[in-house]
């Protein structure tokens, strides 16, 4: 791989590792390339984004690296997100909100657990909307952030406490999940037919 990939790869990682970042030296195995190659790559990207075209920049925060927008059109992100447009919440936002709403307080790693995916998106946007907030920290290896639903979350859904939430309905999830299969393969099967 020549160094203008390198680079192009090293741009795409920081961008698909979102608010987590990489590390110098994960970066550096991951695109196979010495700390010297690694820090030619990054000067460059450093002066790419410097230049008044470009919306990104890196940030370096604690020895990880971000990709992250430009502080001086902070304005105009908020104003995207108190747009109608934006009032949306994604799927896996619902999810994330509908995990915290019941298990809180929770941490992103066992929201993550859950859902079998990461949540590292949809949490920052739940964030920033002002429907959950951090709660303490937990006590164990690494401390990491609790999340609770805030009283924006309340006021949004129209509930006075937490209690009010509809009760969830036990169910035995692997008979639903078969009998969910059986009735679409049975569907497919007439289909062919």
């Amino acid at each position: 791989m020549n160094k203008v990939e390198k680079k192009a790869l090293t741009e795409g990682l920081l961008f698909a590792s979102g608010d987590e970042g990489l590390s110098k030296n994960k970066l550096t195995q991951l695109i196979d390339c010495t700390n010297g190659e690694l820090k030619e790559i990054l000067e460059e990207l450093y002066n790419d984004y410097a230049r008044e075209d470009r919306g990104i920049k890196i940030m370096e925060s604690n020895g990880t690296l971000h990709l992250t927008t430009k502080p001086e059109h902070a304005s105009y992100y908020e104003n995207l997100l108190s747009t109608k447009g934006s009032t949306r919440l994604s799927q896996a936002a619902l999810e994330v909100l509908a995990i915290i709403a019941y298990r809180q307080p929770i941490t992103r790693i066992e929201i993550d657990d859950l859902r079998g995916v990461k949540s590292d998106r949809a949490v920052q946007t739940l964030v920033n909307r002002g429907l959950i907030e951090e709660r303490g920290r937990k006590e164990a290896v690494g401390k990491p952030v609790l999340f609770g639903t805030s009283t924006a979350f309340l006021t949004y859904f129209g509930l006075s406490s937490i209690k009010e939430l509809p009760p969830i309905e036990e169910f035995n999830e692997q008979d639903n999940v078969e009998d969910e299969a059986d009735l679409f393969f049975e569907k497919f099967s007439d289909e062919e037919s």
